[in-house]
């Protein structure tokens, strides 16, 4: 297992954990639960107890379908919330398209920025994160939520995520972005089917090829939910769906990935152990 070294975020030995807060009203996964900034970073904290080694901190909703929300409310939605748990001393990144709610993240003490358009929404985004120094994900992406789900269509999915993730590295170097702050994420779910998903999961080892961190967020999407479908294909509910996201958690880890995000994070924060463990005897 390689051992990545990333601005900002501790190096363990093993496959991290970030744990997700969402302060927004409309999240697929936890219906607005911590929209309130208090309970968000009350939440932040309990996700740090039970094992989360970043917590990331969203205040727009990336879900299928989902509009955008003005660039003042989704500083209003995140800023207070960075601030108070970088004061407690957690490592927090921010979930965002827009550069400028980036640089008052990182103002705020944000040690990472969790792009999911990666730069293709804010040309300006790789600019800040250079200037910053920042940990930067750059995530596979075609478009935003209302559109993703048309653009869903391939012929290798590898080898195009694989492609033009190369691109967005190529491009956000250009900008000034060093390597090693680069992480990737291949986007399970966004412009992706189920089929899409489970190919890119099971082709890591070429993602991997392009030399970076990878972040895998397979946590509570839909694709796991159809898996665990009742007999009359009622697909699982995304909070039923946490035993197939620890499963998918254990497999990448030992699959050399650098971090997982995950909305229940004991059991996943055990399984990164388990799979570290079992390296550990295999070396």
């Amino acid at each position: 297992m390689t051992t990545w070294k990333v601005p900002g975020v501790p190096g363990l030995g093993r496959c991290l954990v970030m744990g997700v807060v969402n302060v927004t009203p409309d999240s697929f996964s936890d219906g607005g639960r911590w929209f309130d900034p208090k309970a968000a970073v009350r939440h932040g904290l309990e996700l740090v107890e039970q094992g989360a080694d970043i917590v990331d901190v969203g205040g727009e909703s990336t879900r299928p379908g989902a509009a955008r929300v003005p660039l003042d409310e989704e500083l209003a939605r995140v800023e207070p919330v960075i601030r108070e748990l970088s004061r407690e001393g957690v490592a927090v990144s921010v979930d965002t398209m827009r550069a400028e709610v980036a640089r008052a993240a990182v103002d705020a003490g944000a040690v990472l920025v969790n792009d999911v358009s990666g730069g293709l929404a804010d040309p300006e985004m790789p600019r800040v994160v250079a200037a910053t120094g920042v940990t930067y994900v750059v995530m596979h992406w075609r478009g935003h939520s209302h559109a993703m789900e048309r653009r869903a269509v391939y012929d290798d999915v590898v080898s195009e995520v694989r492609e033009e993730l190369a691109k967005r590295v190529a491009s956000v170097l250009a900008e000034g972005v060093a390597e090693e702050q680069i992480v990737l994420d291949p986007g399970l779910g966004f412009s992706k089917n189920a089929e899409h998903n489970w190919a890119v999961l099971a082709g890591l080892d070429r993602l991997a090829e392009l030399g970076h961190p990878l972040l895998i967020g397979a946590s509570r999407k839909r694709f796991l939910g159809r898996l665990l479908a009742e007999p009359d294909g009622t697909p699982r509910p995304f909070d039923r769906s946490d035993d197939a996201t620890l499963a998918v958690t254990a497999i990448v880890a030992r699959e050399g990935a650098w971090c997982v995000r995950v909305h229940n994070v004991r059991p996943n924060a055990d399984a990164v152990r388990v799979a570290a463990a079992l390296q550990g005897a295999r070396s």
